[in-house]
């Protein structure tokens, strides 16, 4: 496609307004218009590159247009496109197949949908006809979807849309808190979690939780966390979902970061990575959790022909390129990076966390700056200098590095390289206006 017959940023922004609902932004005040991608890259109307480190929150895992994974998506649009699971197609079996072999412990079971608020969705009800219970524990600061009763477990206050959740779910403290080491934290969140079950236990059908939390700030817990809530949770016969929407697929270094506090879960939900960039997601569990779901349901598009063919050479390529022991190698390379600008920048960049290619730095403000204002103006300059970065924490302060897990070396070293040009200005910026 030829630049003159893109519209155009403005335009494009402009039919945005006149055709969105007001709840849809976008990044950036000089914002792009993307409209071609390749691998680690993508390219605006003008041809500009950017190499991507956000890969569309958590999504391209192995990369835009990945001739491996698009090539068969084609051959299986031009074959079968669609039937719903009322009738026999061979990729959907073929993928739940494959999803046994790399899931944690005994889970092998999976019901295919197209989101993550579906697959969340899904295992919340799952939670319930298992356990004929009703309430959920959630942590806060946490995110697991859009649906009613995925937005009525989200911590975030600013994802919490609807006025009239369910009522039927506690928040205990996550395992993390500024001012308190990991373990510290952790053992708050766990007396919480002790008190909420002594109290209500029998009432309680799961407990929700992302390993990572990613839109709460790139949050990891101490390493015994998990198993000590696993042990609470089954004196209980409450169930554990461990949402890896953003997590899954070797993007911490493990298939899926549950595995790095050596936990298995009751039911587990996946999307994002799955599709690399084609809608498709699932919630597993095991065959005796599985027996619960029994009356009729069906997902009219979960699990169709295109995306389980798309979701198997997903998993073809993260298997043939090693995706996450990449992530684990190269993620290393730029968390040491963020940190050796942490120690830069002390008053700026307060702190660097996470696993893997899912790795946050938060930023600090000031009474004249505050740190969101910051965060947002090194996104742009970053953006300015070919670079595209996300941005989360509750207080929209942390910068996001999600890229797809094919980035290089290179790539990581000119990405810090900018990254320090930008700090440099922020930090000049805070003294300047402290001095004011």
């Amino acid at each position: 496609m030829e630049p003159t017959s893109f519209i155009g940023r403005e335009a494009v922004a402009a039919k945005r307004k006149q055709y969105f609902y007001p709840c849809t932004a976008h990044f950036y005040r000089d914002a792009p218009q993307i409209v071609r991608g390749s691998m680690q890259y993508v390219y605006d109307e003008n041809g500009k590159e950017y190499t991507d480190f956000f890969a569309g929150v958590s999504v391209v895992a192995c990369g835009h247009c990945n001739p491996a994974i698009t090539g068969r998506t084609v051959e299986q649009l031009l074959q079968l496109q669609h039937t719903s699971t009322v009738y026999l197609t061979q990729p959907s079996v073929d993928l739940a197949e494959r999803l046994e072999a790399v899931l944690p412990g005994n889970l092998r079971r999976s019901f295919f949908v197209n989101s993550g608020s579906e697959a969340n969705e899904g295992a919340l009800l799952l939670a319930r006809m298992h356990t004929g219970r009703k309430g959920f524990i959630a942590l806060e600061s946490g995110l697991h979807g859009r649906t009613n009763l995925t937005m009525s477990v989200t911590g975030l206050q600013m994802w919490r849309t609807d006025n009239y959740l369910d009522e039927d779910v506690t928040f205990i403290e996550r395992p993390y808190h500024p001012d308190l080491t990991l373990e510290e934290a952790a053992a708050l969140s766990i007396k919480s979690l002790k008190r909420v079950l002594e109290e209500k236990g029998d009432t309680i059908a799961a407990m929700i939780v992302e390993p990572i939390q990613g839109n709460g700030g790139m949050i990891m817990p101490a390493a015994s966390y998990f198993r000590e809530v696993k042990a609470l949770l089954e004196q209980y016969g409450v169930l554990l979902i461990d949402d890896e929407i953003q997590t899954g697929y070797g993007r911490t270094g493990a298939m899926f970061a549950i595995e790095h506090f050596g936990v298995v879960p009751d039911i587990i939900s996946m999307a994002k990575a799955l599709g690399n960039g084609v809608p498709v997601a699932a919630f597993a569990t095991t065959d005796e959790i599985a027996a619960s779901l029994n009356r009729p349901s069906a997902s009219t598009f979960g699990g169709n022909p295109v995306s389980a063919a798309t979701a198997l050479a997903v998993l073809d390529y993260i298997e043939a390129e090693q995706l996450p022991a990449r992530a684990a190698e190269l993620g290393g390379r730029l968390k040491a990076g963020l940190e050796q600008l942490h120690e830069s920048y002390p008053a700026l960049v307060t702190d660097v966390r996470g696993a893997g290619f899912m790795l946050g730095a938060e930023l600090a403000g000031n009474a004249a700056v505050s740190a969101a204002e910051l965060t947002d103006d090194v996104l742009e300059e970053l953006k300015d200098r070919g670079y595209l970065i996300g941005k989360n924490g509750v207080g929209r302060n942390v910068l996001a590095f999600q890229p797809p897990l094919v980035v290089t070396a290179e790539n990581i070293d000119g990405m810090l390289k900018a990254l320090d040009e930008v700090l440099l200005q922020a930090s000049h910026r805070l003294s300047a206006a402290r001095q004011a």
